[in-house]
């Protein structure tokens, strides 16, 4: 049976502190995500001896690359890609080995960044699955999975933009249903996922048991490590900006629904709408509304523009967004005009300077045609009076 999670070395680099070193970027890929992790050839060695403490004093199936005192890897790449390739073989022996003890200790999971144990992965695997199922809404504990099931909320995100486009696309109503119905069920893990990542925040922030985060949760469960101050308001901020996202997505569909609703409801409802367009400009005329009426104080400046295919999805915000989007590209035009008026303007200096030149050369010539002519006239004088 194949392992569960692909280990690989492909590259390496050098650090850019005041004492360089070698960096291993380790390739981590499980069935569902990737993921990488860089470390250098201490943190090797540090593992390896926790690896052979934790099981009995014995050692792991491969052994480390031989550390070298006269030579450096950073410059020497010969010898750090043979390092490479020896790190590698030593991870790849320890993962793929029938014998288990040493991918179960708390060493190896540290040093890769996986669930903090056993029982506790198991557990927080078959959490996620069952919020991605919609399934449960219990908070996320452990620090290792709120990261991925936060990466899986920014997916359920990215589904639900993919859906509102492809709404937005569609040409059938049935397609259109569909593509809404999918934006919904995305919109509701997603919000599940998200309420379950905020409990679970609250619980590492605290440092406290799993049962302090609501009523009828299972008790009895380990107390959670404390997670830092400056962790705690990374984390937030994920969180905080997760969730403006997903109210603006939220706001779309409802956007998306309720013209829907206007579409179905006939004639009636779009005479209303344009009736009330003809009301709110005060006399201006508006295409299938009531006849207008000119107001007596003169007449009204500023008429409704027509829907174009880029506005006519777009809330008020999302003109004004479009709005500010088209006068910077404006702006960008102006400069690039202005970058081609300041070049041309150069070239009419250039060429002027060239002409300038040109016309003292042709003055210096017409000077020599001149004296030529003189000289020759001179000479024509003599031949006359020779003859």
């Amino acid at each position: 049976m194949a392992p569960n999670l692909i280990i690989a070395i492909p590259t390496t680099s050098t650090s850019t502190t005041s004492k360089p070193y070698t960096v291993y970027n380790i390739t981590l890929r499980q069935p569902l995500r990737s993921f990488i992790l860089s470390k250098r050839y201490s943190d090797f060695q540090t593992l390896h001896k926790n690896l052979t403490l934790q099981c009995s004093n014995t050692s792991p199936p491969a052994q480390l690359p031989q550390k070298t005192w006269f030579k450096s890897t950073v410059s020497n790449p010969g010898l750090a890609e043979s390092r490479r390739k020896g790190l590698e073989a030593y991870l790849q022996a320890i993962n793929t080995t029938s014998d288990s003890r040493w991918r179960n200790t708390s060493a190896w999971r540290t040093f890769l960044n996986l669930p903090s144990n056993a029982t506790s992965g198991n557990n927080s695997t078959a959490t996620s699955s069952a919020i991605r199922s919609g399934d449960l809404q219990g908070p996320i504990t452990d620090p290792t999975v709120w990261l991925d099931d936060h990466r899986d909320l920014k997916s359920y995100l990215r589904d639900v933009k993919q859906h509102l486009a492809q709404r937005d696309q569609a040409i059938t109503a049935q397609a259109q249903h569909e593509a809404t119905a999918d934006a919904r069920r995305s919109l509701v893990k997603a919000g599940t996922v998200m309420t379950a990542l905020e409990k679970g925040l609250q619980i590492m922030s605290e440092g406290g048991e799993a049962k302090k985060a609501g009523k009828g949760e299972a008790s009895g469960r380990a107390a959670q490590p404390k997670l830092g101050e400056g962790e705690v308001r990374r984390r937030r901020d994920l969180l905080t900006a997760a969730k403006k996202e997903r109210d603006g997505l939220d706001t779309t569909l409802a956007t998306f629904i309720s013209k829907k609703n206007v579409a179905a409801n006939g004639s009636d409802a779009a005479e209303a709408t344009a009736g009330d367009l003809a009301t709110l400009f005060k006399g201006q005329a508006v295409p299938g509304a009531f006849p207008a009426t000119t107001s007596s104080r003169g007449r009204v400046l500023g008429a409704p523009l027509k829907e174009t295919e880029r506005t006519r999805e777009l809330d008020n915000d999302g003109v004004v967004q479009l709005q500010r989007q088209i006068m910077a590209e404006q702006d960008e035009d102006v400069t690039d005009l202005t970058a081609v008026v300041r070049r041309m303007k150069e070239m009419g200096m250039q060429i002027n300077e060239e002409l300038v030149s040109q016309n003292e050369l042709l003055g210096m010539l017409d000077q020599d045609v001149d004296r030529v002519g003189d000289k020759v006239g001179v000479a024509k004088k003599r031949l006359a009076k020779i003859k």
